[in-house]
């Protein structure tokens, strides 16, 4: 095979790396019983068939030797070169460290793969190649082995096959992990498929020499044949949309290949006249072309004998992309490894794809990112200046922000969807033209994670969480440590740098603000803190001596001043909602911070015996800002009622955040309102305004 498209030296080197590797997989077996070097032969073969340069074909029969043999990798680039060394490298698992749980294990090895994709799109080729084989022998593994290698098929690999454009391996890997992972749906499925085929084959047939007939008569040289859903693609569809087998009608459709763009869009035109389109079914991927970088021209038409039948059309050059990908593109033996538009496309993907790993907060995190990225189901919006943007359907317009530049996402504030303002959270559709509006002060709200599809958007917004978090906590952690000193007479400027450092290395911390960070976080206390840094015999002695401060009325010297503008490292709890004004009590949290709850708070009372968790705070003389409160109102049922409550609210400038109903018999209603107020002497006027009036039975705030 590899004579009919490589120079005979390349074809030596190829076989020089066979030799390499049977000698190194020497005395190995597969689970099988089979000789190792079998599995690389093959995966080199399917590689082949892609035909796929020289280098690649060695990379491929040696893609184990690092992983499983004593090879190393500088030996590898001392015999075959460093490009083939670094390509074996990257298809190779971390298997040098040990890891948690066997998904972040997954996780850093597809970090790994990424950073060698980025470099050289080869390696997930080589890897794609590899897991393709791997199904094909299933076999021979354990039962719960071949479930998990199904799915992480499923999951990972296939999607990238065909985020990659390489759908002749995309639709074989799912066929077969879904084989693996529900033989019993699979084989139920394939001869359903099997009986329909042996039923509609003439009518398959008929319609083809039709649409050949009447492209011959307009003129067209053309190639039409049958294609066939795969299986996989059969049961997503049943299972997604609920369908039995009978009602998915687009298990067959028909390709039309043509030889230039001009001739799909006429040839769609006489498909047109020949059967009636059904409306809201074409898709134009010739003009838009999808991320992977495929085109092609969709209809779906209303064909004899009651059947819906999907045309594509497309041109000689998309067809061979269509089916071969990226790798039908990338030129090595040319030296061209940039210039094809499909390799920007898909570098621009795994560029996106690492900017996302980098700010991924652990292992975990980033493959959820991941596997949300490799489902893109599209729509196409416009910037204002005219510029095509690809989203994932259902992205809103912070998503939009987000794929513009991290910094317009990060200080959006609204939007202009077709010339009108919308929320953030908007859902755009096809077509839509959207211009951002930012603002210095705008900011992400951890609300936003609510609306966004993108894993680019995911990851910048948690990430800039994650530093004001850390921001916040650092300052918190300051303030509480300081008041844990101050509590013994002492400054933290009293601590020595020796101090300093020693606690540090008792507590395995990197930094001061990192100590400073977890105690703002709650997951150390200053108490805590503050008896490592101070003997016991000198803590005993300046707490006789400034034990007058400690007699001051209820600690106020001591306690923790409340802003408002804390952040997210002081929160407000939600079954109490205090209000400036509120005697107040705050319980460290870890990883939370500092919550406050008001004194008579009911959920405070399970914390009366963790004494140590308590911080006396106090409201700021002079806070300013809005805070939620719960009021329920009970009225007479009558027209009219919830205007005239909701008016009396907003004449005190108050906002309602929202309402409930909850209605107790035929003659009362009871009205849940969640309230924006400053503080106690706000709220008493909302209070008593909607007391006043008539059709008001009883009114009380809501805690617990």
């Amino acid at each position: 095979m590899l004579e009919t498209y490589l120079d005979p030296a390349e074809v030596a080197d190829v076989y020089r790396a066979f030799l390499f590797g049977a000698e190194a997989h020497d005395g190995q077996c597969r689970k099988s019983g089979e000789p190792y070097i079998y599995h690389p032969i093959e995966v080199a073969r399917i590689l082949a068939q892609m035909r796929l340069d020289s280098r690649t074909i060695s990379a491929a029969i040696l893609h184990d030797v690092i992983e499983d043999t004593p090879t190393v990798k500088e030996r590898l680039a001392e015999e075959f070169g460093k490009d083939v060394a670094d390509m074996v490298d990257g298809v190779s698992k971390i298997t040098r460290i040990e890891f948690q749980s066997q998904e972040e294990a997954q996780a850093e090895n597809f970090r790994k793969m990424l950073l060698a994709m980025a470099r050289d799109i080869r390696v997930i080729l080589i890897k794609l190649a590899d897991r393709l084989h791997n199904l094909r022998t299933l076999g021979s593994l354990r039962r719960d082995k071949q479930r998990r290698i199904a799915r992480e098929t499923l999951e990972i690999y296939a999607p990238i096959a065909n985020r990659l454009g390489v759908h002749q391996w995309a639709l074989e890997l799912e066929d077969l992990a879904f084989r693996a992972l529900y033989p019993m749906r699979y084989r139920i499925i394939a001869e359903a498929v099997r009986k329909r085929h042996g039923n509609r084959k003439a009518i398959v047939e008929k319609i083809r020499n039709a649409i050949v007939a009447q492209l011959e008569r307009e003129g067209f040289s053309a190639e039409v044949e049958g294609r066939e859903k795969n299986l996989y693609s059969i049961y997503r569809k049943m299972f997604t949309k609920q369908l039995s087998f009978d009602q998915v009608h687009d298990v067959y459709g028909f390709r039309v290949v043509v030889d230039k763009v001009d001739t799909c869009y006429r040839a769609l035109g006489t498909i047109h006249n020949l059967y009636k389109p059904i409306p809201g079914r074409f898709k134009d991927y010739i003009a838009i072309p999808k991320t992977n970088g495929y085109q092609s021209l969709h209809t779906v038409v209303f064909g004899p004998f009651g059947v819906s039948i999907e045309v594509q059309i497309r041109t000689r050059e998309m067809h061979r992309v269509s089916e071969a990908g990226v790798a039908s593109h990338w030129s090595y033996k040319s030296g061209d490894e940039g210039g094809d538009p499909m390799q920007q496309r898909a570098l621009q993907w795994l560029k996106d794809l690492l900017d996302t790993q980098q700010k991924a907060g652990n292992p975990r995190e980033f493959l959820e990112h991941l596997k949300i990225d490799l489902f893109p189901d599209e729509v196409y919006v416009f910037t204002p200046n005219g510029e095509i943007k690809k989203l994932p359907s259902g992205a809103t317009v912070i998503d939009f922000a987000y794929d513009v530049h991290s910094d317009v996402g990060n200080y959006c504030v609204a939007a202009r969807v077709n010339h009108e303002l919308v929320p953030l959270r908007t859902v755009l559709r096809n077509g839509d033209h959207v211009e951002v509006l930012t603002s210095p002060t705008g900011r992400p709200s951890p609300v936003w994670l609510d609306y966004v599809m993108t894993s680019k958007a995911r990851a910048n917004i948690r990430s800039y969480l994650k530093n004001q978090k850390i921001g916040e906590s650092e300052l918190l952690g300051a303030r509480l440590l300081e008041r844990a000193l101050g509590s013994l007479g002492k400054e933290p400027d009293d601590i020595s740098e020796g101090q300093r450092a020693q606690l540090l290395k008792a507590f395995k911390l990197p930094s001061w603000n990192a100590l400073l960070s977890e105690i703002g976080l709650g997951n150390r206390l200053a108490a805590v803190v503050v008896k490592q840094l101070i003997p016991q015999e000198e803590e005993s002695r300046l707490r006789r001596l400034f034990r007058w401060r400690q007699s001051r009325a209820e600690g106020q010297a001591r306690a923790l001043a409340i802003r408002g503008t804390e952040g997210v490292v002081v929160t407000y709890a939600r079954c109490c909602r205090p209000i400036p004004g509120d005697p107040i009590l705050g319980l460290l949290s870890s990883g939370r911070g500092v919550v406050i709850h008001t004194e008579d708070c009911p959920n405070v009372a399970k914390f009366r015996k963790h004494p140590e968790q308590w911080i006396d705070v106090q409201w700021e003389p002079n806070i300013e800002g809005v805070f939620p409160v719960s009021l329920r109102v009970e009225t007479r049922n009558e027209r009219g009622v919830l205007a005239k409550v909701a008016a009396a609210i907003a004449d005190q400038d108050a906002n309602i955040d929202s309402v409930s109903f909850d209605d107790r018999d035929g003659r009362y209603t009871s009205m849940n309102f969640t309230v924006e107020v400053r503080d106690r002497v706000h709220f008493a006027r909302i209070v008593r305004a909607i007391r006043a009036l008539e059709p008001v039975a009883r009114i009380n705030r809501m805690k617990g």
